[in-house]
Order: structure tokens, then C-alpha cells, then sequence
């Protein structure tokens, strides 16, 4: 251990002991009678214990950085009333003795301010107690109340702010942890704050009883039972409690300005003195006292010397005074625009040379956007970060991952309405959104053409028109539907992170997972990986399965079927293959209720035949002729469409043995198209077959439930 970290640890535990002792000498001494040089001891170190708290309070950076300022408060109040029964019963006790019974300093601060008269001593006793009880008391005990009230209320907002920033990938969870701490804190300390200023007041009106008590009781126990004249009474007793008055006044009125000074406090990154010293050292507002200061100093009859010096000192601070920039202005020109320094990089002024980390982003999703869209993020977390954090968590629960958090980024490179999303370090989507406009996309039943700017809808290429928000009822009139700009955004991203959710997990999301099943089935997951799957294989299988948007919620079922299939030797693609029949009904509940019948879209066989020969023909995927695969996309096409169009998401149908060929022959041309293998129908879905592709046309037939011969629950028929 270092001799720093040794010094610290004892001051630590020495602060630990120190502080109960420290309270109960305090309950000791409103009990016991102190001596006189005890007495004095105490009160001077009451004056340095207020000192000290008023400079820490002048020198913090925010209020959060004096946080233990409350409980300070609240024992050397507790410290200054125990002086003030301790030499209350002295004075009370040993007054008749004469000036120097209640010790030094209470008869020094006596003789000092009184100055030989008693009634000039109670008169500035007086005032002092309505400086520290109307003036500042009572104005910071109004801030307490004021800044308790809206820190209370701000941190609800505050807390949905930084979960904003969290999900959208601005802050890594400890950085979340530690600001929710932060956030926290300062609710508690401003609640504390507000009662401390209670504290603060309630001391002030003790002292003036206290001193009330001590001037009265003191001329009767002198006259009633020392025999002094009432003349002598009143001179020694009136001295001692003004006196002593004044000794816990003076801390006590360091105490106030101090509390003051923490509940006006701003957060900055300078002490007070630095702040108020940078931003009234204006050059602007100096200008104007020096000439108002001569003015002054030219007429005739006033102390025309000692105007014309401040005249002097005023026209001095405006000559170095800073031209009327504000701080944040000037360190924004320092940081942006100002000459480079030596040693800096000279395409990027006032910052250091390039490093790794200003080429290198390894957010696994962001978001940029051109300046005109910053309003649509919003400041702490707008509609554009609420949506996209609703988009994640309806994604993630769908998939059966968490999806990683979204960075949203201004890029001053792109147009100032358009947007770019980006999965890793490759650009997925790009588009332009008009933010004081809204995406009106027509309807089955729409006849009216709007006046806009056309444009096809990003997510699904719907011919779309971005319209003026007074055009509004009238696109809702004409079966139109109108999306927000920032739902357009969200939307798009939300398509974007389905179709390349196998890109966003990795090694390290597929062993959280296991983490969170290992708690639930512990011995499944430590049979599995990495004894008989290693992690990567486990990875390779969840990224193959996402990849043709099978979700992998069922984690533990996965774990089970890789164990079965892994003394097989069969590669990572092939286990997900086999893992597909077990897993499809999970796909199927997202796109079409368990009670309504699944559309389906179906080869002819003959133009199946000829697709199994191909693949046979072919060493990886399908080998067609040109006009063949264009016929064939085209028809497959025009059935999905026409499935949509009636609210329908059909799924193509095709013999197991050519699914993946299939699939990968689709996926560059409909990459949204579901292919599966007849294998992988359940047997307690009902099905309808609403197209049939031949070799050359599109064959519809009339939807209606096709029997099978299995049996279902219920007797339900499929």
C-alpha cells in the first residue's frame, strides 16, 4: 500500500471516530458546565469551522461538489446553540465577578463593538440578527424551496433522458449507472437543502432569545441575589450577552451567506470567483461606468478625486476587458475555428493529431443525420430517440436478442434533411425526410392526388407524398395515410435491423444469453458449450437462423437440437437448416394469428422438377436461364404483392431438398420473401393457398382452406 493510500485510510478512520465523539461532547457540553478556557477554545474553533465551510462553499465547482453541506450545517448549528447554553450559564452564573467571567473572547467581542455603550451594542446585535434572518436567511431558504420543488419535478425527465441516451448508444450502462446516481443525489441534496435553511433561520431567532434571556436574567440574579445596583447589573450583564451574542452571531451569519451561496450556486467549471470574474469582465459593460464615474466626478461639490479614480480603474478594466462574447461562444470559436496550435493537426484546429479513435466507430447500429433533422432527436431524447428506443425493444423481443443501441449522430456531410443508417460500417438505408412535413401514403380508396413533394415510401416503396401539416385532413378525408417524420425514420430502421439481425450479434451477445438460460438451466448449458458446441459454432447457428428471420427466443430448445445434431459432424448452415421445422411456428405467430389460416404460395411441379434438377445441376444455389429467373422473380413478385394488397403476408412454399437453394436464389431480389420447405408446415396450422407460380405465369387460384390429413386438437380442420 502506497504512504498516500496509508494517510488517506487513517484520516478516514480517525474521521470516523472523531465525528460520534465529536456529537456527543457536543450533547455534553448543554449538560455539564464548561471552563472558562475550554469556552474560549470552543467558540474560536466555531468561528474557524464557519470560515472553513463558507470558503469550500466559495470554491466548488456545483452545488453536488459540497454535498455533505447539509449535515455540516446542521452540526455546527447544533455545536454554536451547545456554546450558547455553555456561556449562557456562565454569564448567568459568574456575571457579578465582572467583564472577563465568561472568558476572553466573549468579553473582547463585549468591549470591541460595545465600545463603552450598551444601547449602540444591542442596536448593531439588532441589525446583524436581521441581515442574517430577512435578508439572507429568508431569500436562501426561498431558493432552497424553489430549486427542491423543481429538481423533484425535472428528474423524472431527467431519468427518461439518460435511459434515451442508453438506448440510443450515447452512454455505456456504467456511464447510465453513474448519472441515474448523479441525478439521484441531487434530488436528495436540494431536499436536504430546503430544510436546512430552517436550520439556518431557526438559529437566528434563538440567538435573539437567547440574548433576551441573558440581558433580563442577568440584571435580576445580579440585583436580586449579588445586591448590585441596577446600573452595574445592566452594564456587566448587557456586556456579557452582547458579547456572547455576537461571538455565535458572526458564525452563524458565515453560515447563512455560505447556504446562500450553495442554493444560488450554477454547475461550471470554474469556482465562484472564477465565474463571476470571466463574465463581468466585459469590455461592454465597463465602458459605460467609466463615463457615468467621470460625469460624476466633474460636478461640482462631490468628492471629485475619488470618483475620478474609479472613473480611472473602470476605464482600465474595460481597456482589458473581453469583447461581448459569452465564454461558450469563444471556446466553441477555440474549438472549431481558431488558429492550430503547434503540434496540432492542421486540418482540424485547436485539437490534437488524428487518432484511432476519430476514424473508428464501433457502434454496431447508428444513425446519421443531416442539421436540418437534429430537432426531430430533440435535446435530452425528442420523438425521433422515443420511437427508435420503442423500435429495439419490439424488435429485440421479436428476435429473441437484445438489439443493440442506436448512436444517433449529426453528419454535416449529408444534405440537411437527409438521413443514413448504418449496420457496423456498411450504410444499410439512406433517405431524405422533410421534418416540418408529413408522409401522406394513399389508400386502397384514394382518389385525390395531393400537392407535395412525390416520393417513394423507404420502407416498402409505397409511391408516397410528403405534404404541409394544413393538408392533413384532407389526405385523411381521401384514405390517405399520414406518417410522422420521424415514424419514417423508425420504420425504415426498424426493417433495416429484421432483415440484418444475424449482423448485430456476436460472440460476446450469444454468451450473455447463455448466462441468462444457465440460470434457469444450468446443466444444459454447461453440457453443451463448449463440450460439445464450441461458442463460435453456437454463434454461426443463431446467425444462420436470423438470417432467414427466424427468431431465437427459444434458446433452450436450440441448445437441446445442436447437442443432437453435433455428433453428425454437419456444418454450422446445415445444424440451422435442421433446427428450422422445430423453430418455424415461432416465425408464423409473428406474421399471421394461430387462428387465421396461413397463405401460402406454391410452385407448379412440373417448374419444381425443373428447379431440383438445376440445383442438382449446380454446385452452390440454382443455375437458370436469364429469362427464366426474371419470369420467375417477377410472377413470385406480383403473388406477394397482390397477397399484401389484401392484407395478407404469404409465404412461399417449396420441397425441402430446394428451400435454401431457393432462398439464396431469392434473397438479392425479394430479400423480405419467406421461403420454407413443406417439411416445415406445423400440423396444427390451418393453410390457404392463394397463388400457384407456373413455368411461365402466374396461376391464382381462390383462397380457401386446404384439408390435411393430420389430425389437429379439437378436431380443428387445416
Amino acid at each position: 500500500m502506497s504512504s498516500a493510500a496509508a494517510k488517506t485510510g487513517f484520516v478516514t478512520a480517525m474521521g470516523g471516530i472523531a465525528l460520534p465523539l465529536g456529537i456527543l461532547a457536543i450533547i455534553a457540553m448543554m449538560v455539564l458546565p464548561l471552563p472558562v478556557v475550554l469556552l474560549d477554545i470552543f467558540f474560536v474553533g466555531n468561528i474557524l469551522l464557519s470560515l472553513v465551510i463558507l470558503m469550500v462553499a466559495l470554491y466548488c465547482y456545483r452545488p453536488l461538489d459540497f454535498s455533505s453541506f447539509p449535515n455540516l450545517l446542521l452540526i455546527a448549528t447544533i455545536f454554536r446553540l451547545a456554546l450558547n447554553v455553555a456561556s449562557t450559564r456562565i454569564v448567568l452564573s459568574e456575571g457579578h465577578t465582572g467583564h472577563d467571567a465568561a472568558g476572553k473572547v466573549i468579553e473582547a467581542f463585549g468591549a470591541f463593538v460595545i465600545a463603552g455603550n450598551l444601547i449602540v451594542g444591542i442596536l448593531v446585535f439588532t441589525i446583524l440578527v436581521i441581515i442574517n434572518l430577512v435578508v439572507i436567511t429568508k431569500g436562501a431558504s426561498r431558493v432552497s424551496e424553489v430549486s427542491a420543488r423543481f429538481t423533484l419535478d425535472a428528474m423524472p425527465g431527467k431519468q427518461m433522458a439518460i435511459d434515451a441516451d442508453l438506448n440510443a448508444g450515447l452512454l455505456t450502462p456504467d456511464q447510465a449507472r453513474l448519472r441515474r446516481a448523479e441525478v439521484a443525489a441531487e434530488a436528495d441534496f436540494y431536499g436536504s437543502m430546503d430544510g436546512a435553511g430552517k436550520f439556518v433561520k431557526g438559529d437566528a431567532m434563538a440567538g435573539i432569545l437567547i440574548l433576551a434571556i441573558n440581558i433580563i436574567g442577568g440584571i435580576l440574579i445580579g440585583t436580586i441575589q449579588h445586591d448590585l445596583g441596577l446600573s452595574e447589573a445592566a452594564h456587566s450583564y448587557v456586556l456579557l450577552s452582547i458579547g456572547d451574542g455576537l461571538v455565535a452571531q458572526i458564525p452563524a451569519l458565515l453560515l447563512s451567506i455560505a447556504t446562500a451561496i450553495i442554493v444560488t450556486r450554477v454547475s461550471s467549471s470554474h469556482d465562484m470567483s472564477g465565474l463571476i470574474a470571466k463574465q463581468i469582465h466585459l469590455r461592454q459593460a465597463w465602458l459605460p461606468v467609466a463615463g457615468v464615474m467621470a460625469i460624476i466626478g466633474l460636478v461640482p461639490g462631490m468628492p471629485n478625486a475619488m470618483f475620478l479614480v474609479g472613473a480611472a480603474a473602470a476605464g482600465v478594466l474595460a481597456w482589458f476587458g473581453r469583447p461581448d462574447v459569452t465564454p461558450e461562444l469563444e471556446e466553441e470559436t477555440a474549438a472549431q475555428g481558431g488558429p492550430a496550435a503547434p503540434g496540432t493537426d492542421a486540418t482540424r484546429p485547436g485539437t490534437e493529431a488524428i487518432t484511432a479513435e476519430d476514424v473508428t466507430d464501433h457502434a454496431p447500429v447508428s444513425l446519421q443525420i443531416g442539421y436540418g433533422l437534429i430537432p426531430l432527436a430533440g435535446e435530452g431524447g425528442g420523438a425521433l430517440v422515443q420511437r427508435i428506443t420503442a423500435i429495439r425493444r419490439e424488435v429485440s423481443k421479436a428476435m429473441g436478442f437484445v438489439v443493440p443501441g442506436v448512436r444517433i449522430r449529426d453528419d454535416l456531410t449529408l444534405s440537411p434533411n437527409q438521413y443514413r443508417i448504418r449496420i457496423g460500417q456498411v450504410i444499410r438505408g439512406e433517405d431524405v425526410v422533410y421534418p416540418d412535413r408529413k408522409l401522406a401514403i394513399p389508400g386502397a380508396s384514394s382518389t385525390r392526388k395531393l400537392k407535395g413533394i412525390d416520393v417513394k415510401d423507404p420502407s416498402f416503396g409505397l409511391d408516397a407524398v410528403w405534404i404541409l401539416p394544413h393538408q392533413l385532413p384532407e389526405a385523411e378525408a381521401d384514405d390517405h395515410v399520414v406518417v410522422e417524420p420521424e415514424s419514417v425514420i423508425a420504420t425504415h430502421l426498424s426493417q433495416l435491423l429484421y432483415k440484418h439481425a444475424a449482423d448485430l450479434i456476436g460472440p460476446d451477445d450469444v454468451q450473455l444469453l447463455l448466462d441468462t438460460l444457465a440460470r434457469i438451466s444450468p446443466t444444459l448449458v454447461n453440457a453443451v458449450v463448449p463440450k460439445v458446441v464450441p461458442l463460435h459454432t453456437v454463434t454461426a447457428v443463431l446467425r444462420g437462423l436470423l438470417s432467414e428471420r427466424i427468431p431465437i427466443g427459444d434458446l433452450r430448445r436450440i441448445l437441446e437440437g445442436v447437442a443432437e445434431l453435433a455428433p453428425r459432424n454437419l456444418s454450422a448452415a446445415d445444424m440451422a437448416e435442421a433446427l428450422r421445422p422445430m423453430l418455424i411456428p415461432l416465425l408464423l405467430q409473428q406474421m399471421v394469428p394461430i387462428n387465421t389460416p396461413l397463405p401460402l404460395i406454391t410452385l407448379d411441379p412440373e417448374l419444381e422438377q425443373l428447379l431440383i434438377r438445376a440445383r442438382r445441376q449446380g454446385e452452390e444455389g440454382l443455375v437458370l436461364d436469364n429469362g427464366l429467373a426474371a419470369t420467375l422473380v417477377k410472377s413470385i413478385s406480383e403473388a406477394l404483392d397482390n397477397a399484401q394488397g389484401q392484407g395478407k403476408q404469404a409465404v412461399l412454399i417449396v420441397a425441402g431438398q430446394l428451400r435454401r437453394s431457393f432462398a439464396q436464389f431469392l434473397r438479392p431480389h425479394l430479400p423480405d420473401a419467406i421461403v420454407m420447405g413443406i417439411n416445415e408446415l406445423p400440423d396444427n396450422r390451418r393453410v390457404e393457398v392463394v397463388a400457384a407460380i407456373g413455368g411461365q405465369q402466374q396461376l391464382p387460384r381462390v383462397p380457401t382452406p386446404q384439408p390435411q390429413p393430420q389430425m389437429t386438437p379439437m378436431g380443428a380442420d387445416r
